[in-house]
């Protein structure tokens, strides 16, 4: 959404709220907001009705989306709003908001650096200087960046990134203006909750099996806590859509039917369809039918069957029964 459109639909909304609730709102903006919106308002004849319910309707789900990444996270957002939203909006609706974040976020000159000029000034930098710069940055290229360093270097930056829980803004501007100074050179220009498990976990599925199990290995010995949480998300049950026919089918005959149904709880109707399909129709029948007498369940009931769900799917993956796809491609051995 460009920062026009963004101008034009808040316009329009303020025009749908009413002189009274649209001046009550245009009080609390920045003085080049009030100008900016104040022209489009002025600069619009006609808005359709169905064009303000769309709107509207954005407008109170990225207001719910971020009550909810405010409440408990990026992950436990996506739960919620796949659950009221269905997976597709959901997502759509997470990344928008991921947009609006990142051009709020500081270390803007970084996300817009070459990855390799960046690796060769942060190869200098302390370990927790590049944690929290790896915390802002789009998960693809801090994945890139973290895989350049050496093992022991990237176990301890990802050590770093899966404690941080606060920093101040005097700590971030401090280290922004550094490196601002250090990227001036040969930057164009142009990544707040900083750091912790999700942040590392985002960053993990995007870089290669090998570099994954050198950060676990070396986690598991420093932090084993740390690592149990970092394997736990590394991969979520909404992810099993991605899995091959047959290694879903060996997934599936691991995990009892009263768990599976439990775990299949308000997820989408494109991962139960999913589901259905890699399983005997008698299989499917009792599921359903299990599912149809289930009745309200926990959240966290919910969570914590997809969880062990998650768990078999790993244990799998790692004595080689079933193939994760990951960030990097595997090399060919001949």
């Amino acid at each position: 959404m460009s920062d026009v459109a963004g101008i034009k639909k808040a316009a329009i909304l303020l025009i749908s709220l009413g002189t009274e609730t649209s001046a009550e709102i245009m009080r609390q903006l920045p003085e080049s907001y009030i100008q900016k919106i104040s022209y489009e308002i002025a600069n619009i004849d006609y808005v359709n009705p169905d064009e303000v319910d769309e709107i509207a309707t954005e407008f109170l789900e990225m207001a719910q989306a971020r009550e909810y990444v405010l409440d408990g996270g990026v992950e436990y957002a996506r739960n919620l709003l796949n659950m009221a939203l269905g997976a597709q909006r959901a997502k759509e609706v997470i990344d928008m908001l991921n947009q609006i974040q990142l051009r709020e976020r500081p270390f803007d000159i970084a996300r817009k650096a070459d990855p390799q000029q960046l690796t060769n000034l942060l190869l200098h930098e302390q370990p927790q200087t590049v944690a929290l710069i790896l915390c802002y940055m789009q998960p693809d290229k801090a994945a890139m960046i973290l895989s350049q360093f050496s093992i022991e270097k990237q176990a301890e930056i990802a050590e770093r990134i899966g404690t941080i829980t606060r920093t101040t803004p005097a700590v971030i501007e401090k280290i922004e203006k550094v490196i601002e100074t250090k990227f001036s050179s040969f930057v164009d220009n142009e990544t707040e909750s900083v750091g912790g498990v999700h942040t590392l976990v985002e960053i993990l599925n995007s870089v290669g099996r090998s570099t994954e199990k050198n950060i676990i290995s070396m986690l598991e010995e420093k932090q084993p806590e740390l690592a149990d949480e970092v394997k736990a998300n590394l991969f979520t049950f909404e992810d099993i859509v991605g899995l091959e026919r047959g290694d879903v089918q060996k997934v599936l005959r691991e995990v009892d039917n009263d768990q599976l149904a439990l775990a299949l709880k308000g997820v989408s109707e494109d991962i139960k369809q999913f589901i259905f399909q890699n399983l005997s129709s008698r299989a499917v029948e009792t599921l359903q039918e299990e599912l149809q007498f289930m009745g309200p369940a926990r959240l966290s009931a919910v969570e914590e069957a997809q969880q062990k769900v998650v768990a078999v799917i790993r244990r799998l993956d790692e004595v080689g029964e079933i193939y994760l796809r990951r960030g990097e491609q595997d090399a060919v051995i001949s």
